[in-house]
This record gives structure tokens, sequence and C-alpha cells, in this order.
């Protein structure tokens, strides 16, 4: 049986918060990393299902206690656009700490998973933390151009998820990342869904872009990288 808390954790000499799903027994950690509307239910679910599959799941509250609904993309947009990136990228990080220094998380390294937004920083978390993350499954986010991080600290295995019919995260640009990070050496592989648009496994529908199928292959997916590299 899976259980689920709010928590705080240090953050760079601060207090962040999050939500933490525990699976029944000890399990690996796994960074859930939340869209730009915020750690809303469907994040939140997420982090349940990976509890349920046995996994120790924590999802950062990167805005702070600021939400954005399905009909406010607006404010989706201002609350990412906003999103001090230093901040984020310390919270992630302090994330990660409290997740591997709870008694429940084996291993010395963890998994990430992020959607929309939570794509591309799951993406800059990993080359930022380097071995304490061994695995990352962005799902239609990448940092593309100037927003690149130094890729010379990813050492993270990366399956990532990408929407064919994408204008926030065009295929083009995506695969173009996917080849740059090979030819580095890096174990990346980027996978476009046909017909698919962005969004295409957020069960709530937010933009009427859902598709059961292709959100079910991402999941199967990302477990078994989870589960194979944790």
């Amino acid at each position: 049986m899976t259980t689920s808390e709010d928590i705080e954790f240090a953050s760079n000499g601060s207090t962040a918060a999050g939500y933490l799903a525990l699976p029944d027994g000890p399990g690996p950690g796994v960074l859930v990393i939340q869209e730009w509307w915020g750690l809303n239910s469907q994040i939140k679910r997420v982090a349940d299902r990976l509890a349920a599959e046995g996994f120790v799941a924590l999802a950062p509250d990167l805005y702070h206690g600021e939400l954005a609904g399905h009909d406010e993309m607006d404010k989706a947009g201002e609350l990412m656009n906003a999103l001090p990136p230093d901040r984020a990228a310390r919270d992630m990080s302090g994330a990660i700490t409290a997740l591997l220094d709870r008694p429940e998380v084996t291993g010395s390294a963890i998994g990430v998973v992020g959607f929309c937004m939570g794509g591309m920083l799951s993406l800059m978390i990993s080359a930022l933390e380097g071995d304490r993350v061994a695995a990352a499954a962005p799902h239609y986010g990448a940092p593309l151009g100037d927003g690149a991080p130094d890729w010379s600290g990813l050492t993270a295995k990366v399956r990532g998820h990408f929407a064919e019919n994408d204008d926030f995260f065009p295929p083009g640009p995506v695969k173009a990342l996917e080849d740059e990070l090979q030819a580095m050496g890096k174990d990346v592989e980027f996978k476009v869904y046909p017909g698919t648009g962005h969004a295409f496994a957020n069960e709530e529908n937010p933009l009427g872009t859902h598709n059961a199928d292709a959100a079910a292959a991402a999941w199967t997916q990302t477990l078994e990288l989870l589960r194979s590299s944790l």
C-alpha cells in the first residue's frame, strides 16, 4: 500500500516543499518535475503511480505554491517565464539530496521524470547533477537553443518521449539535440510519437491532445528505463 505526504526540504540555505509518494517498502528514488501549470493533481498522480511501481517519488513545488488552471494558459506561461532558473536548480538539487537522504531510498543515484517545462528541466538537472542522476525520461520538453546547459556533466541514461506535432518543442530541433548528445558519447535516445501533440501523456487532456496509446507506451518505456538504471 502506497502513502503520500507533503514535505519540506533544505534548498541551499532556504526551504522548499514537495509531494512525496512512498511505496510499500524501500525502493529507488525518482524526481518528478511539473509541467508549466505547477504542482497540480495530475503531477501528484504521476508520483503516486511511480510509488505503486516500487519507487520513492518526490515532486518538488518549483512555483512555491503558485498554480495555473488548465484554462489559464497565459498565467501558466507567466509562471514559467518568471521562474528563476537558479532557484529551480537549487530546489531540484535539494530534492535530490532529500531523496537520497531518506532511509527508504536505495542506491546512490536517482531517476528523473519530467513533462513539458519539466521535461526541459529534467535534462538540465541531469547535466548539472552528474552521477547523482542515473536515468532521465523527459516528456515533450528539452533545452533547445540558447537555454542549453553544459552537457559535459550528463552521465544519465536518457530516453525521451516527444510529439510529432509540437510547436513548443518541435521534433526537428529535438532530433538535432539527440544527434549532438550522441556525438558527445551520451546514452541518449529521443522517440517521436507519430500523430501526437504536445502533452499527449496528460490524462486530464488540457490541450485536447491526450493519446492513450502513446501515453501507455511512454510510461512502459519509462518504467523499463528506471528499473534497468536504478
